[in-house]
């Protein structure tokens, strides 16, 4: 029988202890977000479904994310017990320089869409953290704003050629002018992928106001509020008018590049030269031969071909057959920190992650970029520990497999497959 008893107060004190008061709700949502999938449903929450729709989507059927994700659901983790990890160095040396961590912000397009904070809030947050930020073509915030915003980090910029080549020439200079150090090529958009989420939804720059939207706004009041009391929403790099994003893509891009354009870039960029959107050993070997510094095994965040080759799968034999005549990196379905030790693990020199921080930056602004990035660091630091590395440059493919005999369906962040979350 249990015998009870009337506790003592001293018993009940600290049991009864209040969570700490915040009269900040954004800060409140951000704290209680232990994973880049609460950020997910926390932006769903508050962002218009069209732009959610836009940064959650891929292209077509979203097969080739669907698999990306799988692919790093997939991978075995071998840890190595009786190791001292109290301390542990995430840093890494990435195209001539340092990042505090083995991961870099991707670029992205209409990023205060998103939030008016946008680019600028993305970049402070970069050069707090000791990473690099990327900034899109795309972009709906200046080169030197963005440089700016981020005084004292690592900039990076991405580049899209134009039909007529001096927009690119004026771009190349005002980036190198304003400090950026890496150029990024995207090779994968001849013309823009089908993404069926943003065509349903009717999403164009600047946002239309349709009765679908006026009553999706009315759900979503501060962010309308937002939008229609800061500087308009427009591609700042690009003098094209607005449109949806694949007329844009289709008027401005040339569906014409070739190696050639690679080599002519080489010779105009004074800083780090990489090329995104590598998908095959043969075509990571040619634009290695062409110059670049670096290869990014991109399917664009699924965005464009469906169903085309998954990066995670493409570091190994790629890092084979380059060597040290490039450095390989990878995005495409990065959700987790661990994600990015096993891509550096199994060979690239850093990892891109994009639907990430944008969760957050949908999520609460400059703080919810903030908190992805507080996320997968913590994620970095753990398994590193947990696998009894104490260094990245440490990690190793006896640390991680992928396991391509297990199919799946869902990331254990807690997102979903098919039609979630680039990285």
């Amino acid at each position: 029988m249990v015998r009870r008893r009337i506790p003592r107060p001293s018993e009940l004190a600290p049991l009864l202890r209040p969570a700490p008061v915040t009269l900040d709700r954004t800060a409140a949502r951000l704290a209680r977000a232990a994973s880049i999938g609460d950020l997910r449903l926390l932006a769903r929450r508050r962002a218009p479904r069209a732009v959610f729709d836009y940064t959650d989507g891929a292209a077509e059927d979203e097969i080739g994310l669907s698999r990306a994700r799988a692919a790093w659901a997939s991978v075995e983790f071998t840890p190595s017990v009786l190791h001292d990890v109290s301390r542990v160095d995430t840093g890494v040396d990435v195209l001539g320089g340092r990042s505090s961590l083995p991961f870099a912000l991707a670029p992205t397009g209409f990023t205060r869409m998103m939030h008016t904070a946008g680019e600028r809030a993305v970049a402070a947050v970069a050069a707090r953290a000791g990473i690099p930020y990327t900034l899109s073509t795309m972009g709906s915030t200046t080169i030197e704003s963005t440089a700016r915003a981020g005084a004292g980090g690592r900039h990076w910029f991405q580049l899209y050629l134009w039909r007529d080549r001096s927009f690119a020439q004026d771009l190349v200079a005002r980036a190198a002018a304003a400090g950026y150090d890496t150029l990024m090529l995207t090779v994968d958009t001849p013309v823009a992928g089908n993404r069926r989420r943003d065509a349903r939804n009717g999403l164009s720059i600047p946002p239309a106001l349709s009765l679908r939207t006026f009553l999706d706004g009315a759900r979503r009041p501060r962010w309308w509020f937002d939008l229609l009391t800061t500087e308009p929403l427009a591609f700042e790099s690009l003098a094209s008018g607005g449109g949806a994003p694949f007329e844009v893509i289709n008027r401005v891009f040339d569906p014409a590049l070739t190696m050639d354009d690679v080599a002519w870039l080489r010779g105009t960029w004074p800083g780090k030269l990489v090329v995104k959107g590598v998908q095959s050993v043969a075509d990571a070997r040619r634009v290695a031969d062409a110059g670049a510094d670096g290869v990014l095994l991109s399917n664009h965040g699924g965005r464009q071909l469906d169903r085309a080759p998954v990066p995670a799968e493409l570091i190994e034999p790629v890092v084979q057959e380059l060597g040290d005549d490039a450095e390989v990196l990878v995005d495409t379905g990065i959700m987790h920190g661990g994600d990015v030790v096993a891509a550096v693990a199994l060979g690239a020199r850093a990892a891109l992650v994009g639907r990430a921080y944008l969760y957050g930056l949908m999520a609460g602004g400059e703080a919810g970029v903030e908190r992805a990035v507080q996320i997968l660091r913590g994620e970095v630091e753990r398994t590193m520990q947990l696998l009894g590395v104490t260094r990245v440059a440490d990690l190793r493919p006896e640390h991680a497999r992928l396991r391509s005999s297990i199919t799946t369906t869902a990331h254990p962040n807690g997102g979903r497959a098919a039609g979630a979350p680039e990285g």
